[in-house]
């Protein structure tokens, strides 16, 4: 049997490393906003170049960029790729309006354009 008693105010206090600690998370009070794109680029751009592009789109306000679809085939160009993404918008400090979600979605289609050569699917 072996017992033991810990004085937590004597404990040290944490010692931590720039960069290595995630922030505090901090929800945001305000309704996430997700909207969908379908790019088509030449089949050997990666998918996480076109990830990178949307999400350094609005660093603040977009949370998260995920594909969920890949398609080559009737309706797409030989050699090319219909890659679609869906981007959730989280603001934190108020609602966003449709003007602001149009203007950010107009930032994505261009960053992902000039950095994959690619263009909105129609």
């Amino acid at each position: 049997m072996a017992g033991f008693e810990i004085f937590l105010d004597d404990l040290p206090p944490v010692k931590t490393k720039a960069g290595w600690t995630r922030p505090l998370l901090r929800p945001s009070p305000f309704q996430p906003v997700t909207r969908d794109f379908a790019f088509v680029v030449a089949a050997d751009v990666p998918a996480e170049t076109l990830v990178r592009a949307a999400r350094g789109a609005d660093k603040a306000l977009i949370s998260e960029v995920q594909v969920f679809d890949v398609y080559a085939g009737k309706g797409i160009p030989e050699g090319q790729t219909s890659l679609a993404i869906q981007v959730t918008l989280r603001p934190v400090d108020r609602t966003l309006t449709d003007a602001e979600i149009e203007a950010v979605s107009g930032r994505i289609v261009a960053a992902v354009e000039k950095r994959t050569g690619g263009a909105l699917r129609g």
